[in-house]
């Protein structure tokens, strides 16, 4: 369900911008698993090898800060978003010691 639902949200993305010209629309989604209570209730799901959410939002902050033109219809990888802004330190977002889990919707 989890995989349709993500798959929605992208394709609503994609086709929104036809009809959407004086607005930018865009779509970011984490590099790596991010700790928060939804890992709760995924079997084997460790917050300790997720990310904070504050990397989604400094990344957030980091498109919201674009020229609208430049980047809409685009989606961003928040790790891709913080390195092109010159932030390549991504250790203080780790919610533990471990090395983060990879997105399972990312290859």
């Amino acid at each position: 369900m989890v995989l349709v639902l993500t798959f929605g949200v992208v394709l609503l993305i994609t086709v929104g911008l036809s009809g959407l010209a004086a607005r930018s629309v865009l779509s970011m989604w984490p590099r790596t698993v991010i700790a928060t209570a939804a890992l709760q209730v995924i079997p084997g799901g460790d917050a300790s090898r997720g990310r904070k959410p504050e990397i989604m939002a400094d990344a957030a902050h980091v498109i919201f800060n674009r020229d609208a033109r430049s980047c809409t219809g685009n989606f961003f990888i928040d790790e891709d978003v913080l390195r092109e802004a010159g932030i390549t330190d991504l250790d203080r977002y780790a919610a533990g010691d471990g090395e983060p889990l990879p997105d399972i919707f990312l290859d």
